[in-house]
């Protein structure tokens, strides 16, 4: 196979781990006889600093036309004072609406020999496998009206609208139904449909999704009850389809359950090139000390592999690699425990890059 990468470090962290996840996936094309074409771009506060945007033209026109886009991180305080509509964030944002990215897929597993390195009792987390749906492209990031007016008597009036259409809707059901046959066949619909007529419109519509796949259970949770049961009992959950914002919020939240947010992948798909990045953020406060936990990284390749590309063999080696490694006894420092060697960024994509089967 021949592919197209597009490779946006970005900023922070992201300029340490991202090479570290391309070191892995050339290995992968030597082992198994594929041709991928990696070419880099700026984005966010490193496109900022050149170009005084975030999202450049040469940047976009690359992601379009490339089979897959493997992303490290974007912001940091240094372009903290900057007007939201320039902040690194909005690269994000505006990717994904280009390149019609509406569905983020979000896995919260815990590795077996790193249980003890969540806060939450071994018994309680243990075991759990939860994949996060979040739809990406609607909601109260996106809708209008927005902005921040004066008020005539003083004072300011911040708006932020929550939208959803039907296709909205029922475009997001589909995926979480579909991903949910090759898991264990559950989906847990968050909403707050007792207040929210946005959140009663996307109860309706998931409700009508589901009669098209009659093998998958479907219930329906609030979110606040949600994020509660999350740190409950968080082995109940299977697939959780969420809106943009409950999504982005309660993503986080599992993530965590696992012991180390440095641990987790995200894959960004849609309408035909699809956006894989670790959900951790830029982490300036470590940036530039060797001590980024690759992982996150390593595995969104894996999930690039196959959610955009379809090499599942190729994505299942990097998932045993990874799995190998920590069973060696090899740690970053957001997940070290007595007894284990704790390495840099470095060292940690080389480990795991020895142990690719």
């Amino acid at each position: 196979m021949k592919a197209k990468i597009a490779v946006l470090a970005g900023d922070g962290v992201g300029r340490e781990i991202i090479p570290e996840a391309v070191k892995i996936l050339k290995a992968i094309g030597d082992k198994y006889h594929h041709t991928f074409e990696f070419t880099s771009a700026d984005i966010g506060g490193h496109a900022i600093d050149k170009v005084g945007v975030p999202l450049p033209n040469d940047t976009l026109a690359l992601a379009k036309q490339s089979d897959a886009v493997l992303l490290g991180a974007v912001g940091g305080p240094k372009w903290e004072g900057l007007d939201y509509s320039m902040r690194p964030e909005r690269a994000l944002l505006g990717i994904r609406e280009a390149l019609g990215l509406y569905a983020n897929l979000r896995p919260a597993k815990v590795y077996a020999n790193l249980v003890d390195a969540s806060t939450l009792k071994r018994e309680v987390i243990e075991g759990i496998d939860i994949l996060v749906i979040r739809e990406l492209t609607g909601g109260i990031y996106f809708g209008r009206p927005k902005g921040i007016e004066p008020l005539p008597g003083g004072g300011e009036r911040g708006v932020n609208t929550e939208v959803y259409t039907t296709e909205e809707v029922r475009r997001i059901a589909k995926v979480a139904f579909e991903a949910a046959q090759k898991r264990r066949k559950k989906v847990m619909s968050v909403d707050k449909a007792n207040v929210l007529e946005s959140s009663e419109l996307w109860r309706k519509v998931v409700i009508e999704v589901h009669q098209d796949y009659p093998d998958v259970e479907l219930s329906h949770i609030y979110v606040d009850n949600a994020a509660m049961q999350l740190v409950r009992n968080p082995r109940q959950f299977d697939v959780m389809l969420c809106n943009n914002m409950f999504g982005d919020i309660l993503s986080d939240e599992a993530a965590m359950l696992t012991g180390s947010i440095g641990m987790l992948p995200s894959a960004s798909v849609g309408a035909k090139v699809g956006l894989f990045e670790p959900i951790h953020g830029s982490a300036p406060d470590i940036a530039g000390k060797n001590i980024a936990n690759p992982i996150a990284t390593i595995a969104s390749a894996g999930m690039m592999l196959s959610y955009a590309l379809q090499l599942d063999k190729e994505a299942e080696a990097i998932e045993r690699a990874i799995v190998k490694t920590l069973d060696m006894g090899y740690r970053t420092k957001d997940i070290q425990s007595p007894g284990t060697q704790v390495v840099g960024t470095v060292e940690m994509g080389d480990a795991i890059l020895r142990n690719l089967d």
